[in-house]
């Protein structure tokens, strides 16, 4: 009896060992710090920013007026993204959330793209968007939402918004990383650099590789 005592033990023993020295693998560590404003100036860095010393951060650091101003939307898709994130914001480093503010013109376009680092809510500020996102499994779920209404788009997935109502449209999106990162479909692929050859978009989109090569002219590409 004392032996199968003796396995038992180390059985549940191992377990809790597993468990609580295993789950933060599994999750954001928590913070050991009040903040920590990046040096985006430092000459190294590790999934991250270093902290900038104590004594170099002041009220400015913790304060951005960046989304404050309407984006130029003078362009082919009429959107324009304005990012508040640790890139521009500091402040942000560590704390794992950031905004983009996201104008657009009468029928402007927030093209297809994608964020590798995160989730996104967002919260309709003016006008009427169309919001749309593609599953895995090639499923589009989509609704058009108005002033106060709000969505959320999964971790990865690609995504659009467009301004289907009659004036500007403003959205108010929110990430769960400092730097969520985005792949911006149409940019990605016909204006890499160096380009992807045409002959695998042409394959990729069963179209003429002249086709290709218009579409990569109109992103300054050939």
């Amino acid at each position: 009896m004392a032996t199968i005592r003796s396995s038992h033990f180390f059985l549940i023993f191992s377990l809790i060992v597993v468990v609580f020295f295993t789950s933060p693998c599994f999750s954001d560590p928590n913070a050991l710090q009040d903040f920590c404003v990046a040096d985006l100036n430092a000459a190294t860095s590790v999934n991250g920013f270093p902290c900038k010393p104590d004594s170099q951060v002041s009220s400015s650091d913790f304060f951005f007026s960046g989304l404050r101003m309407e984006g130029n939307t003078a362009n082919v898709f009429g959107a324009n993204v304005t990012a508040g994130n640790v890139l521009s914001f500091p402040g942000l480093n560590t704390l794992g959330i950031s905004m983009n503010r996201v104008d657009l013109a009468p029928g402007g376009v927030n093209p297809l793209h994608l964020h590798p680092r995160a989730t996104e809510s967002g919260v309709i500020i003016l006008g009427e968007v169309l919001v749309g996102f593609i599953t895995t499994r090639n499923v589009l779920y989509s609704k058009v939402l108005k002033a106060g209404e709000m969505f959320v788009i999964p971790k990865g997935l690609v995504h659009f918004q467009k301004n289907v109502g009659p004036g500007k449209a403003l959205v108010l999106a929110a990430f769960n990383s400092q730097n969520p990162g985005a792949v911006i479909l149409p940019t990605n692929l016909f204006a890499s650099n160096p380009t992807i050859p045409n002959e695998i978009l042409a394959k990729n989109f069963q179209v003429d590789e002249t086709v290709i090569t218009s579409i990569k002219s109109k992103f300054g590409s050939s």
